[in-house]
């Protein structure tokens, strides 16, 4: 089976570099690498804060509401980080597509990896399927993967903690 580039794993890794970011440019290679990404040259430190940078505005699409307004914000950083489609073989692993020019950046070769990866989430899967956690006090994001895409936690323990409170608060005895 052939990795897609631009599939589910550049989105992955945005949602976990925005839940957990990066305390150096080395754990920002480690976790490219982890999630398959072939980068053009090791990160530096002004790639790690590039890249956070990066994410930040990211955040706004997977926080995003309204789909319109989710497009939107897309829209702007793929205009910004994404280029026409080519094929290439540079790594020697196969035939694949880049949605970038050839010898960009390595901090603005994971953001065309994220924003491309996201646009084929959105466009594969729905609209819908990003979001912040539901569990009152959660800050973290998740890319929903579920098979009838309805997802609001980022995790299972958030979901739990959010159904023992709405349990005790139906009770009676809100602790």
């Amino acid at each position: 089976m052939h990795y897609n580039h631009y599939g589910r794993e550049p989105v992955r890794l945005g949602i976990e570099l925005l839940n957990e970011p990066c305390a150096s440019a080395a754990e920002l290679g480690q976790r490219c690498a982890a999630a398959g990404l072939v980068l053009s040259c090791a990160p530096t430190e002004a790639d790690r804060a590039s890249v956070t940078a990066f994410l930040a505005r990211w955040r706004q699409v997977v926080l995003a509401v309204e789909r319109g307004e989710r497009a939107a914000l897309l829209n702007v950083l793929l205009g910004e980080y994404a280029a026409a489609p080519r094929l290439t073989d540079h790594a020697g692993d196969g035939w694949h597509l880049h949605f970038r020019d050839p010898g960009v950046a390595t901090d603005r070769q994971i953001a065309a990896l994220i924003t491309v990866g996201t646009a084929l989430h959105l466009t594969g899967l729905g609209m819908d399927r990003l979001g912040g956690c539901a569990a009152d006090g959660c800050e973290r994001v998740f890319a929903d993967n579920s098979r009838n895409g309805t997802q609001r936690f980022c995790s299972p323990a958030c979901a739990n903690r959010s159904a023992v409170r709405r349990h005790r608060e139906r009770r009676g005895t809100g602790r």
